[in-house]
């Protein structure tokens, strides 16, 4: 029976292109989906657009752009990520959407009945690249760690606030709780620290003579909300709330029984570990089940700039190797829990060792020799071998899944090629090339034949969340094309490839650079 399955990503800004620090986030989160996908989940997948703030309007302010314009021609930039990366999301949210205001003016009217808002002048040193309060404890030499050449403002003007202060008690017992709420481990540590060290209640709304890109605050046309408060709403009001209850409830779970992922970077911990959690808590509303935190990207072991020429853009690497081997670049050789560097240098050596010469090799390997020994079929078996054949790759899915459930895609992946390395040294000590220089063993050289075959359909399986597109051309020259796109994707309900399919040898996968 399949459950319901939500996850999401966060939303990024768009006061700049879309970077391969995004793209590493989504591409995880596809995996993700994908995978679920395969054990017969019902996945609601959720990316989108973070819309407002003052980086956003200043951003078109310098373009000379109505804001609302500016977003527009950003947010299709992001949207293009879908068909560059080859993503399965099925909700793409904009936080200038209708649906979504509606939803996030009701979401304050829920707190502030809670009395967890309150309106107070207030003085704050305040990041704008951040879009966060700063404490002294959180500067170094006076400037924020993320954004060290940016200056700090000092504000001091009314605003509403939320009663943050009031659940430190909540967000702890959350966390003693669930001891794998937020993933990896030293994650959650740093987020417990951070709410035991205490909580200060922080601004929810700005002046609107003084920045006017935001959601008008209800009953009160003086003040927008704050961009934190109104994005992170989009994880429930892309889902219909507080309309289509059945559909939140069924996704997003219930209390005691949360159902949703949410994958961030590392910058994103406390907005979505206890700032938000905080938040739902206010309005009446279950926890997120769980949170993957992932790393930064760094490009030849320096951060990624502008002024330094060093940003990888997604979309040029994708029209130079293929989406499957940019993803593959940032599945396999990006720890999904640390920074992590990109070059070039590095991305072509990963390609030619591991698709060009891998899987790629091995799959014109299996195809070749059945074109050439078997007259381009998979031949036909007794069902007791083929039990055998398939009993063999149960200890591979095993393992592979064990890390997917546990989000080391890069792991995983090394299961898929460990896989592939025995499968070519069944090749070489099976010989079947040998074989096929003695009639009498035609009968053993058609069950190699079908092993090798076998094998390759299961590892087309595995490489499907992380390698879609390659998945699926495979799979079409093993003339099973309709296993993987017209049916349902449910691991349970697959078969043994069919006897007598015509196989198709066609170009190599990866052509080595």
């Amino acid at each position: 029976m399949s459950q319901a399955f939500y996850l999401t990503t966060t939303l990024p800004y768009v006061n700049a292109d879309p970077h391969i620090g995004f793209a590493l986030e989504i591409v995880q989160a596809d995996v993700i989906a994908r995978y679920h996908q395969l054990m017969g989940d019902l996945v609601f997948f959720n990316t989108g657009t973070d819309e407002h703030g003052q980086k956003i309007y200043q951003k078109a302010l310098e373009e000379n752009k109505d804001p609302q314009i500016y977003c527009d021609e950003y947010a299709a930039k992001f949207d293009k990520l879908k068909s560059a990366l080859n993503l399965s999301y099925n909700a793409f949210i904009r936080t200038t959407d209708q649906n979504h205001i509606k939803a996030t003016q009701h979401f304050w009217t829920l707190c502030q009945q809670n009395d967890d808002i309150y309106k107070k002048i207030y003085k704050v040193k305040y990041c704008i690249g951040c879009e966060l309060e700063k404490t002294d404890s959180e500067l170094v030499n006076g400037h924020c760690p993320l954004h060290p050449n940016k200056e700090l403002e000092l504000r001091e003007e009314e605003n509403y606030f939320f009663k943050f202060s009031k659940y430190q008690s909540y967000l702890l017992d959350l966390y003693k709780n669930n001891l794998e709420f937020v993933i990896p481990s030293w994650r959650l540590t740093e987020i417990r620290s951070f709410v035991k060290n205490g909580l200060q209640d922080f601004s929810i709304s700005r002046l609107k003579a003084k920045m006017p890109w935001g959601i008008p605050v209800p009953n009160d046309p003086n003040h927008v909300m704050y961009v934190w408060f109104d994005a992170l709403i989009n994880y429930i009001s892309t889902l219909g709330w507080p309309q289509n209850k059945e559909r939140f409830t069924k996704f997003w779970g219930t209390k005691g029984n949360p159902n949703a992922l949410q994958v961030a970077g590392k910058d994103n911990l406390r907005q979505q570990s206890a700032m938000w959690q905080a938040m739902l808590a206010s309005a009446g509303l279950p926890s997120t089940r769980q949170i993957l935190i992932h790393g930064f990207i760094t490009s030849g072991g320096q951060k990624m700039s502008k002024s330094l020429g060093n940003v990888v853009d997604p979309f040029a690497m994708v029209e130079k190797y293929g989406s499957d081997a940019v993803r593959y670049y940032l599945l396999k050789e990006i720890n999904p829990f640390e920074d992590g560097d990109f070059t070039e240098k590095r991305f072509i050596e990963i390609y030619n060792s591991d698709l060009a010469n891998g899987l790629g090799n091995l799959v014109q390997r299996g195809l070749t020799l059945a074109s050439k020994f078997c007259n381009g079929k998979i031949p036909a078996i007794n069902q007791e071998k083929q039990v055998n054949i398939s009993k063999q790759d149960v200890v591979y899915w095993k393992k592979y899944d064990k890390k997917l459930r546990s989000y080391q895609f890069h792991e995983a992946l090394m299961i898929v090629q460990e896989y592939i390395t025995k499968v070519d040294k069944f090749i070489n000590d099976q010989k079947p090339w040998e074989i096929a220089n003695k009639p009498e063993k035609q009968k053993g050289l058609e069950e190699v034949i079908y092993e090798l075959l076998e094998h390759i359909h299961q590892i087309t399986w595995m490489i499907y969340p992380f390698l879609p597109t390659t998945a699926i051309e495979i799979a079409k020259r093993l003339n099973i094309n309709s296993l993987l796109v017209e049916k349902p994707l449910i691991k349970d309900s697959w078969h043994p490839l069919p006897f007598h399919n015509k196989v198709v040898v066609n170009n190599p996968l990866f052509p080595r650079i």
